[in-house]
């Protein structure tokens, strides 16, 4: 045997490359998102039953929960379209801190404002996931 066989791993299974595994997780997290999002807007924006019982728990109104359904669905909707997500993320982001601040005045408990909170957060991952210039400019302007 030659040195250089004896320095040679042995051929494994090749693993996925990061280039592999962004794309997927990009649609993946990202679906996930706005499926989730849309069916609590649709559910707002129907009356379902334990829907508009849990809202009136946390001190809205019946009436005032179509009205935030209908602002989730579009604020969803811009997040979904490629050229106005920016926008969508944004205005998401305000919409789950509203909804976290209720979560904290309703005295709700720590879940649900966490939740909440981490939506927003998997927002901005989906954002980053779609776009990771974005991540660079951010790193670079401190």
């Amino acid at each position: 045997m030659t040195m250089n066989e004896h320095t040679l791993a042995p051929t494994s299974p090749q693993l996925p490359t990061l280039s592999r595994v962004i794309p997927w997780l990009r649609i993946g997290l990202n679906g996930l998102l706005v499926l989730f999002l849309a069916f609590d807007g649709i559910t707002k924006v129907f009356r379902v039953a334990p829907v508009i019982e849990a809202c009136q728990k946390m001190g809205l109104g019946p009436d005032t929960v179509v009205g935030i359904g209908l602002l989730l669905l579009v604020c969803t909707t811009l997040y979904a379209t490629p050229r106005t997500a920016i926008l969508g993320a944004i205005l998401l982001t305000g919409y789950l801190g509203g909804a976290a601040a209720t979560h904290v005045i309703a005295g709700s408990g720590t879940f649900p404002t966490a939740f909440a909170i981490g939506f927003g957060v998997l927002v901005w991952v989906g954002m980053i996931l779609r776009e990771p210039r974005w991540c660079q400019w951010m790193l670079r302007r401190q």
